[in-house]
């Protein structure tokens, strides 16, 4: 991708050098080494400018990011792709259940990498898969894919401060009791498997989820999740945990009775833009298949 950035530079600023200006907009030391072998990569006032040259008030700094490479194992591949929301620094998705994020040994021809690689061939764009917030394969909803090493490196960091706030919705066995609060509860791999997770009190990494009930009916509730982690599974073993499953979730409650994937949506979705700083929300409709079960 190619992306032209221009920051205007004022009186506080002067002074700094280009790489100190850049690294308090949120670029990082390893994005830095990549821009600064680019060619052309660095102006300003339309003049070539060294990482260590310094700013004047006034100045107009531009950063020139070009990148050809395509990711090498990811072929592109006509797929449906469901896009809520694209600008020249990030694209986000609505993913299907069923739809793995990347490729892996069993799947590597039906992910939402392939089909954002076949969208950019059509463009005629280089295209590497920089996703920020990965779902499970049966897991619905929301995810935000970065378009170039900057947005990317940004949007890891906001990740790691927490400043990505994501909510889901799920819909689990019996009525939830007490209908809002927070699982604290650590996890880890579960001895034995290299896909399962479990609740560990002396191993595990810290995991925290707040939910809230929203609806019930005679079977189920509808609630709603928010993550103060990213744990891999964490809110299919933290309801587990609390003693309401997730349905439809083959590792942790395989009861299909009422539908044929763990019924979780990636519902919400906020966070700062890497680039402007502007406050973006997007949010998903729940998926048919979860309405569906609410109707018995």
């Amino acid at each position: 991708m190619n992306r032209t950035m221009n920051y205007e530079i004022n009186e506080s600023e002067a002074g700094l050098r280009v790489e100190q200006y850049l690294k308090r907009r949120g670029y990082s030391s390893q994005n830095l080494a990549t821009i600064k072998r680019m060619p052309e990569s660095i102006l300003v006032n339309g003049i070539h400018y060294y990482m260590r040259q310094t700013l004047a008030a006034g100045d107009l700094l531009t950063v020139q990011i070009t990148e050809t490479e395509c990711s090498k194992k990811i072929p592109p591949v006509e797929l449906p792709l469901d896009i809520i929301y694209e600008d020249e620094d990030i694209i986000v998705i609505n993913k299907p259940a069923g739809m793995p994020i990347h490729p892996s040994q069993n799947n590597y021809y039906n992910t939402m990498a392939n089909a954002l690689a076949w969208y950019y061939k059509q463009q005629d764009k280089p295209f590497i898969f920089r996703c920020c917030n990965r779902l499970d394969r049966d897991t619905s909803g929301l995810t935000v894919v970065a378009k170039h090493l900057v947005s990317a490196g940004i949007l890891s960091s906001m990740t790691g401060r927490r400043e990505v706030s994501r909510e889901y919705l799920a819909i689990t066995d019996g009525h939830v009791t007490p209908e809002s609060g927070t699982i604290n509860a650590p996890l880890a791999r579960k001895p034995g498997t290299i896909i399962e997770r479990t609740v560990d009190w002396e191993h595990g990494e810290p995991a925290i989820t707040h939910y809230r009930l929203i609806s019930a009916t005679q079977l189920h509730s509808l609630v709603a999740l928010k993550l103060e982690t990213g744990r891999t599974h964490q809110i299919r073993i933290h309801m587990k945990y609390l003693g309401y499953p997730l349905i439809g979730d083959y590792l942790y409650h395989p009861d299909m009775t009422y539908i044929g994937r763990q019924a979780l949506h990636s519902h919400k979705l906020s966070f700062p833009h890497p680039i402007t700083g502007e406050m973006m929300e997007f949010t998903a409709p729940l998926p048919e298949d979860m309405q569906a079960v609410l109707t018995l």
